[in-house]
């Protein structure tokens, strides 16, 4: 039976396994990734003010997630197939956090 979820996987492996389909989420510090889509954690993303669901405060790997996804979606960013974290350990926690608890990431991707 063939796979029918329409999110995106992400998968927590080194960035040496990533593809040409592939965006990688690594840390606002990390050295430049050449030839890859790229979102960063904790570079910062403006939000709405207090007031619905999606203005409440969102981590900054959520924040990061979903940028990416409405980029994509917009047609700013090349189709990328999955995506790759290649981050400590706290940064991928941050990121499974945000798969299991922010209904928004959830809906948009899964940790594969």
């Amino acid at each position: 039976m063939a796979n029918t979820d329409s999110r995106i996987p992400v998968l927590f492996v080194s960035l040496e396994l990533a593809g040409a389909e592939d965006a990688v989420l690594t840390d606002a510090n990390s050295p430049a990734v050449d030839h890859y889509i790229v979102a960063r954690l904790g570079a910062g993303s403006g939000g709405h003010a207090v007031g619905c669901n999606c203005c409440v405060w969102r981590s900054s790997a959520a924040q990061a997630m979903t940028t990416l996804y409405h980029a994509r979606a917009r047609g700013e960013l090349p189709l990328f197939r999955r995506l790759i974290v290649d981050l400590p350990a706290n940064g991928a926690a941050e990121v499974r956090a945000a798969l299991a608890e922010d209904r928004f990431v959830a809906a948009r991707f899964y940790a594969a």
